[in-house]
């Protein structure tokens, strides 16, 4: 199998680009069903990555409805399983190299975090395990299982990190089959909004 480099991949510029990679996403699941029934994913795992985005996305606009950049991260933090579908594992990385150019650098951060922000939880935490689906259970010892203590103080010394776990929090939240929430429609303003910001930021002397 051959995976791209992260360096080789195009960081998004316009706001049509990241809107036809969520359409492209509509009908992508993170992993596709086995050839047979155990190794199918449970429903949960059925709901579509942008299903799930959009979740994600209606869950922290729930809970942090002022933080505009955090509800983005929720809406786009699985795309890179659609810019690089052969390498699931590295798709935060994927997504930081999407994303840092058009919605910033937390943003980007936190796309990539929310990956290391599962194991962190699982290692800190006692009982989180318990609550991941069963898709988080079997990527989580690909993804590198329970942190080592270096791996701890290194995440916590992530400017971001309580963003991230807050992030990963509403992903584990975002898998319900059939789920009524805002839809893409209602987001792409917001992105464009984001989007608009961060342009005039950059041009301010």
């Amino acid at each position: 199998m051959t995976l791209m480099p992260t360096d080789e991949l195009a960081p998004l510029q316009t706001t049509e680009q990241l809107v036809q990679l969520l359409e492209r996403s509509r009908h992508r699941s993170e992993r596709p069903d086995g050839p047979d029934e155990s190794a199918r994913p449970a429903a949960s795992e059925r709901v579509g990555i942008l299903d799930h985005g959009l979740q994600c996305a209606a869950v922290l606009r729930r809970d942090r409805p002022d933080d505009l950049e955090l509800q983005v991260a929720g809406l786009v933090h699985d795309l890179g399983h659609v810019a690089v579908p052969a390498d699931a594992d590295g798709h935060g990385r994927h997504g930081r190299v999407l994303f840092a150019d058009l919605l910033g650098e937390r943003v980007a951060a936190l796309v990539e975090l929310h990956v290391a922000a599962k194991r962190y939880l699982v290692t800190v935490e006692s009982g989180y395990g318990g609550t991941l689906s069963p898709g988080s259970v079997r990527t989580l010892a690909e993804q590198g299982g329970p942190m080592t203590p270096a791996e701890v103080v290194a995440f916590e010394a992530e400017p971001h990190h309580l963003d991230a776990i807050v992030l990963r929090r509403a992903d584990e939240a975002a898998k319900v089959p059939g789920r009524v929430v805002p839809g893409l429609d209602e987001w792409i303003p917001r992105i464009e909004a984001l989007v608009a910001t961060r342009r005039i930021l950059n041009t301010r002397p």
